[in-house]
């Protein structure tokens, strides 16, 4: 069946599991909800650990267990794109850059504020598994509107399997596009709004501004995105998504 072809293809190139087939275009349709069971395993694993540690610990229960989910895809991809991105160069020697697999400083010190920011908002928060199915959902969708909607910065990469036959430096408009965002975008709005009411609401608006402005540097810098880019702009935008959420409110 094509629909469970393209949800597995979406699982495959989001996590571990699925032997790393390359994934269809159409797969990017199932991107939300891949992302909305991964934040609620997660989230499940949150539930569970605070039973049996402290915050502190629970809390980086969740980060590793979230690295070893997404097989350390999206963390490598902010590595890579804080290399590229950040550094004073051209265009092109940014991307020689971001495909060495060697981490530079910036790639290092982006990586290290991720986990610690992460970590400490995991640690602020009460378990709440909706949180991170809506905010997992939103990042992933976040993914799904790149790709559709910017164009692909190299000639070849990971992600170009979900852009066959088309030049890698044309934008995509498929069709559809507005459909997934909206339909992302409430299902985030309604899980973490379920799970932590207004702050939800705010969380999944930081997350998205977040990944907005990794893109538009991206596409100021490189003239478009690239797998890295991806992972960034999902990364950080789930790592803002969760600094909102843990935000006191004011009395």
């Amino acid at each position: 069946m094509i629909g469970s072809t393209d949800a597995a293809g979406a699982v495959a190139f989001l996590t571990p599991v699925g032997g790393g087939r390359a994934p269809s275009p159409e797969a990017l349709g199932w991107f939300p909800a891949v992302g909305a069971s991964m934040g609620l395993a997660l989230g499940g694993v949150w539930w569970a650990a605070s039973l049996v540690w402290p915050a502190p610990v629970a809390a980086a229960v969740v980060v590793v267990a979230d690295l070893g989910l997404t097989g350390m895809l999206h963390f490598d991809g902010l590595v890579d794109a804080a290399d590229g991105l950040l550094s004073h160069l051209e265009r092109q020697r940014r991307l020689d850059v971001m495909a060495d697999p060697r981490a530079g400083a910036f790639g290092v010190g982006a990586a290290a504020a991720a986990l610690l920011v992460r970590w400490s908002a995991l640690s602020a928060l009460p378990p709440r598994p909706l949180l991170l199915a809506g905010l997992w959902c939103a990042s992933r969708t976040s993914m799904a509107v790149v790709v559709r909607t910017r164009p692909y910065a190299r000639a070849s990469g990971l992600a170009s399997a979900f852009l066959p036959g088309q030049p890698a430096k044309e934008a995509q408009a498929a069709p559809g596009t507005v459909t997934l965002a909206i339909a992302g975008l409430a299902g985030s709005l309604a899980l973490a709004g379920a799970a932590s009411g207004l702050g939800g609401l705010m969380a999944v608006g930081g997350l998205t501004l977040a990944a907005v402005a990794v893109t538009a540097l991206a596409q100021r810098r490189l003239g478009g995105f690239t797998g890295d880019v991806l992972g960034a702009a999902g990364l950080v935008g789930e790592t803002v998504g969760l600094a909102v959420a843990a935000a006191r409110p004011r009395r």
